[in-house]
């Protein structure tokens, strides 16, 4: 009698068309040629969840200090490490689990991304009313990625040339600016210019959602047609 073995569905074609891209994969690259045999991608995995709770505790923080954002931005470093590198490293020694890591990898996205934009939420530069907007088009997007993935068997890892590095690279720039502008309340009546640049970057990420969409649909819907 066989033992049954179980079906996995092909890994989607990931599209990665930001700006840092090509720069990015030869450093992880080399850092893949040169990390220790007892560093595993699991162990990444909990690095860069581990740096989520870091940044989260940064911007909690700075309600006492605003040396606190220090932490903050230091997180995001980590969390980059640990993030980029558990795919890339299981690739780079062919270790891949594709529906473990793919599973495992997006569940540790969305809390990352809720750590974070909590974060933010509770410090006091952005309202947490203004910081759920921007988890919304956020997590909005990451919806129509994942279901792409599956309709499309492609996932689309950036969008207007920018993906998950450039957006750290943004939000440490914003913690610095933070640092340097204090609350940045009274500008803008109640709401401070970080509000305004949150809440903007939330309504652009659920514009992006609609519209990828639509043209998502159409493609699908042209597809179907074709196949009849």
């Amino acid at each position: 009698m066989t033992a049954k073995t179980e079906a996995h569905p092909a890994p989607p074609t990931r599209i990665q068309e930001n700006l840092l891209a090509r720069r990015e994969r030869q450093l992880l690259q080399w850092l893949c040629a040169r990390m220790p045999r007892w560093v595993t991608p699991d162990l990444l995995t909990a690095t860069g969840l581990f740096g989520a709770f870091m940044t989260f505790g940064g911007y909690a923080a700075s309600n006492l200090s605003a040396d606190w954002l220090w932490l903050a931005m230091a997180g995001y470093v980590v969390q980059w490490f640990g993030d980029s590198m558990d795919g890339s490293l299981a690739r780079f020694r062919k270790i891949e689990r594709p529906s473990y890591g793919y599973f495992i990898d997006h569940s540790c996205d969305g809390l990352t991304t809720a750590l974070i934009v909590w974060g933010i939420g509770t410090s006091p530069y952005v309202t947490m009313d203004v910081a759920m907007v921007a988890l919304v088009g956020y997590l909005l997007l990451s919806i129509h990625a994942y279901l792409a993935a599956r309709v499309l068997g492609e996932f689309k890892l950036s969008y207007l040339q920018a993906g998950p590095t450039e957006l750290r690279f943004m939000l440490i720039g914003l913690t610095a600016m933070m640092m340097v502008l204090g609350s940045g309340r009274g500008l803008f009546g109640v709401i401070s210019g970080f509000d305004l640049f949150v809440g903007t970057v939330g309504v652009i990420l659920m514009a992006l959602f609609v519209i990828q969409t639509l043209v998502t649909g159409k493609r699908l819907n042209v597809l179907a047609h074709e196949n009849r």
